[in-house]
Formats: C-alpha cells, structure tokens, sequence
C-alpha cells in the first residue's frame, strides 16, 4: 500500500459550482490507503465504516469505553485519528495512544484493510448514507445547492469514488461478520437500542464494563450531547489538511453532527431512489441473496440469536 499522497494545492477563492468541477477535485480522484509501514496491534480497534454510516459515533463511543467517559480531547480525530488521513501536525499514527487499547478509523473495505486487529463495521441503509454524504459535503466541497442530490448520486455516490462503493464496502464486510475479530453492526440498530450496542462493543473490545460506564457512555453518544459539543466532532483539523491539498478555501468547514436521523432518505428524488434499488439488486441481491436492506438487518439479528 502506498503512502497518501499530500500534495499541497494554491487555495482557491472559489469553491466548484458543477458536478465536473466536483469530480475534479483531488478528495474524489485519489483513492485511499493506508501507510505502507503502518502495523498494527492485535488489541488494536479499527471502526472500519463506509463514510457517513457512523463513524465518528462509533469512534466516540470507542473512546469513552476506553477511557470511562473522558471528553479531554480537542477534536474526536486527535485521539481516534484516520488511518488513511494526510498527516496532521503533532499526530503520530504509530506508537501509544492516549488509552488503550489503540483505536483507528478507516475507510478501507476487508480485502483493502491492514490485518492484525480488530475491527467494528457499521453498516447503514444506502438511502440514508446517500442523503448524510451528500449534506456533508454540500457547502464545503462544491457552492450550496450548486450540485443537486441527484447529480452527486450518479456521478459520485454510485462510481467508484475515493472510497470504493458503498456497495464493495457492504459485500465485503458482509462476508466477513462471522470472524472473531469482526463486530458487524446496524446503525438503525445502533438508534433503536444505543445502550445494547455500547455494551456488545464494549465486550468486543475487552474492556471492564459496569452500568455506570454504560450509562456514562450512552449519555455522551446521543445526537444531543455530540452536538452541544459540535466542535469536538467536527473533523476540522482534517478538513483543514483536506483543505490544503485540494485548493479549497482554507477556512471552509462542515460537520459531521447534521440530523443522526433513520429515514432522512425520503427527501430523495424518485430516480435516485430506483438506482439505489437496481444497484442494490445487482451488487448485493445477485452475489449475497439478500433482496432488501431490511432484509440484511433480520438476517444479521439472527445470526446474535
């Protein structure tokens, strides 16, 4: 695996107003990796998520686990950093962190991702991964509103982006769920029951666990307290380095606390809606079996039974 690549680009004063421009920018045209000399650890925990199905909740829960709650942290990514995120000042990806175990994040599909650890995949409803990504990246990578939902779906959501497809993530993840070192997670799930999961996470982690840690835990993962603590969780010294090696305005951020809502999905237009369900049919129905994302849900419930 190569090293990132961290070209630094002339910040621009403007941001892209089409999909072309969009596409041309260097966050969608190199793909990630992780350091070729990075090793990890077998108590190591990788939170190994398609982009917006997650991540920095999982990582928040990780952390407070690890470290009975503590919130002593500047931003989430400097205790939790990216596996594959361009170097950031005074972040040593190697060596010991503030808590163990050591815990990583990472975009990596399974046959992409270092070996050696452990690893928590969250998976959510395309629809809803769509909908998050598309709002995340509205207003800091391209003018607001200048690309529609709808153009980023077929020319960035269902190519194969930076980050691989949502589908390649899913199947490859899917496949996996049954090994030791894998926890395969919903996000619904993880809404509907946040206490239970904190718990199955914990216990995958190996970490002592009593009801005020869980309770502590659960109080400091809800979509309130992360985003009365926004500035903790909003990613803004990688997007600062983002920033930096794509020529976008330095001083542009985003978040990455917007709605945590199941169902935000429903704004979508009706042909995003069918090329979801036709890609579904192709690259998880054909290969898996599985002919509905719910249906994904019942059959991973099942097999905890």
């Amino acid at each position: 695996m190569s090293e990132p690549d961290v070209t630094r680009c002339q910040p621009s004063s403007r941001l892209p107003t089409s999909l072309q421009e969009l596409q041309s920018l260097h966050a969608w045209r190199v793909p990630i990796s992780a350091p070729a000399d990075f090793k990890l650890e077998p108590t190591d925990i990788l939170v190994a998520t398609y982009p917006k199905c997650g991540t920095t909740w999982t990582q928040q829960i990780v952390h407070g686990l690890r470290t009975r709650g503590s919130m002593d942290f500047e931003e989430i990514s400097l205790v939790v950093p990216w596996m594959e995120s361009p170097p950031l000042p005074g972040l040593a990806l190697a060596g010991p962190q503030v808590a163990s175990p050591r815990a990583f994040k990472t975009h990596l599909y399974w046959e992409r991702i270092p070996k050696g650890g452990r690893y928590i995949h969250v998976m959510r409803d395309p629809a809803d991964t769509l909908t998050s990504f598309y709002h995340y990246v509205n207003g800091w990578m391209f003018e607001p509103d200048s690309v529609t939902v709808e153009e980023f779906c077929f020319g960035i959501f269902l190519k194969d982006a930076r980050f691989g497809r949502y589908w390649e993530h899913l199947r490859s993840w899917w496949r996996v769920r049954e090994r030791e070192d894998v926890l395969l997670l919903s996000y619904e799930d993880m809404k509907e029951d946040l206490a239970g999961n904190i718990r199955r996470i914990g216990a995958f982690m190996g970490v002592s666990m009593d009801e005020d840690l869980v309770a502590l835990v659960t109080r400091q993962s809800t979509f309130e307290f992360m985003h009365a603590h926004e500035h903790q969780f909003d990613d803004h010294p990688t997007t600062t380095a983002v920033n930096q090696m794509t020529a976008l305005p330095l001083e542009l951020q985003t978040t990455k606390v917007r709605a945590g809502r199941v169902g935000d999905s429903m704004e979508l237009p009706a042909t995003v809606h069918e090329a979801l369900k036709e890609t579904w049919r192709v690259d998880i129905e054909v290969p898996l079996g599985i002919p509905t994302y719910a249906r994904m849900r019942q059959l991973l419930h099942a097999s905890r039974q």
